[in-house]
C-alpha cells in the first residue's frame, strides 16, 4: 500500500466556524451538497470526496464553498448513507475498521469500494450530463484520497488532488492516467515518509504530471480539521487549498 489504513487521527480535529452557502439535494438514493461560482458556470467542476466525517461537516462545506468562489461548480456527496464518524466523539468500543465493514448501521452497508464506487460514478455522470461539466477535478481528503486515485482516468476525473490520503493500494496508484497533486503532513502515521517516498517513485515512473508538497509542523487531517488558532496549521491549511486551486488551474 502507498498509504496505510485509517486510524483515530482520521476523525479527530477542530470544527471550524462559518456559514455554508451551498444547498442539498438528492442524487439517486444519496444526498449531495452543491454550490456554484458567482457566474453560475458549470464548465469546470470539482468533485469533493470527503473524509469519514462526511459531507454535512461544516469544515468540508466551507472548503467546497471556497472552490465555488474560485470559479468551480462543486458537488460533494454523502458517501456513507448518513453513517458518518462523529468528530472527536466516537462511541465506546468504536473500531474504524469495523465501521468500514458496516458494523454500526442497521443495514450493515459497508463503506468499501463496492458501495462507494457507485456513488462516485453517479456523481461523475451527473456532473457531465445534467450540469454539462467539461472538465472535472477531484479532491479527496483522507478516506476520499483513495477514490480520487481510483477514478483518475480519461472520461472520469481529469485532474486529481488529495491531502493526507489513507489506504491507497500501490496498484491503484500505478493505475492512474492523469495528473495528481498531494498535500502531505510531516506528522502522519497513515501517510508516513516511507509511503510518501514509495508514492513518489510510482508517480515518477508513470510519467504523468505530479506534485507532492510536505507541510512541516502539522498532522494528518490538517487540510480539513486543523486548528485555525495555530498559525503553523492555518498556514498549511491555506497553502494546501491554494495548491489544489493552482493544480486545477493548470490541468483542467
Amino acid at each position: 500500500m502507498t498509504s496505510l489504513p485509517p486510524g483515530s487521527c482520521c476523525y479527530q480535529g477542530v470544527k471550524h466556524q462559518g456559514e455554508a452557502t451551498g444547498s442539498y439535494s438528492k442524487l439517486n438514493d444519496f444526498e449531495i451538497y452543491t454550490n456554484y461560482p458567482a457566474d453560475k458556470s458549470t464548465e469546470y467542476g470539482v468533485l469533493i470526496i470527503t473524509d469519514v466525517i462526511g459531507h454535512r461537516f461544516i469544515n468540508a462545506q466551507l472548503i467546497a464553498d471556497q472552490f465555488a468562489a474560485n470559479g468551480y461548480f462543486v458537488m460533494m456527496p454523502d458517501l456513507f448513507y448518513e453513517d458518518v464518524v462523529p468528530l472527536n466523539n466516537r462511541p465506546a468500543g468504536f473500531d474504524i475498521h469495523e465501521w468500514l465493514k458496516g458494523a454500526y448501521n442497521e443495514e450493515k452497508k459497508s463503506h468499501l469500494p463496492p458501495v462507494v464506487d457507485p456513488i462516485v460514478e453517479a456523481c461523475i455522470t451527473e456532473m457531465r450530463t445534467k450540469y454539462g461539466v467539461k472538465k472535472i477535478g477531484a479532491v479527496g481528503y483522507c478516506f476520499g484520497g483513495k477514490y480520487v486515485v481510483r477514478y483518475l482516468k480519461p472520461g472520469k476525473i481529469d485532474a486529481g488532488y488529495t491531502a493526507h490520503p489513507s489506504f491507497i493500494d500501490a496498484e491503484e496508484l500505478k493505475a492512474i492516467e492523469g495528473p495528481l497533486s498531494i498535500s502531505a503532513a510531516e506528522i502522519d502515521h497513515i501517510f508516513p515518509a516511507e509511503k510518501r517516498h514509495e508514492s513518489e517513485v510510482i508517480l515518477k515512473d508513470l510519467g504523468f504530471p505530479y506534485q507532492i508538497n510536505l507541510y512541516s509542523g502539522v498532522e494528518h487531517g490538517f487540510a480539513v480539521r486543523g486548528n485555525p488558532e495555530k498559525r503553523t496549521v492555518q498556514y498549511a491549511k491555506e497553502s494546501a487549498f491554494l495548491q489544489a486551486v493552482q493544480w486545477f488551474k493548470e490541468h483542467l
